[in-house]
């Protein structure tokens, strides 16, 4: 069965309400992914890949879009056939929590809340480093 016709297939078996959910969820991502993009604090891929996730069981033009969009789709299409992650962005994401916690510690200083996002980025980034970084055979 082809990608297109799965996605199509998960649409029609979802109620309506729940359709209506996942687009919603798929588009607040997607816009907070955006965001993301000039917000150091705040990661673009995990939303772009959960508005990928949703559309994909809501909205088949919306999938179709984001899977073909020059920038995010090559992404999603990587994550999607093993979830790989290329070593540049895992660099790039390793660099922006850490500075992120760098920027996070001189600002507001050693406060609990502040560990936690530094563990929380540590184990993120523990997490990602172990992903493959080429697509499976």
């Amino acid at each position: 069965m082809a990608r297109h016709d799965r996605v199509t297939d998960l649409h029609l078996r979802s109620p309506r309400l729940v359709r209506w959910l996942l687009w919603l969820l798929a588009v607040t991502s997607l816009g907070l992914g955006i965001l993301g993009m000039f917000l150091p604090v705040l990661p673009t891929v995990p939303f772009v890949l959960l508005s990928a996730w949703a559309a994909a069981r809501s909205s088949p033009r919306l999938d179709r879009w984001l899977v073909t969009h020059p920038q995010l789709g090559p992404h999603i299409v990587r994550w999607r056939r093993g979830g790989v992650v290329p070593r540049r962005a895992k660099w790039l994401a390793s660099g922006m929590m850490t500075a992120s916690g760098v920027v996070m510690l001189l600002a507001i200083g050693p406060r609990w809340h502040v560990g936690a996002a530094c563990a929380t980025m540590a184990a993120v980034a523990a997490w990602l480093w172990r992903r493959p970084e080429v697509e499976p055979d």
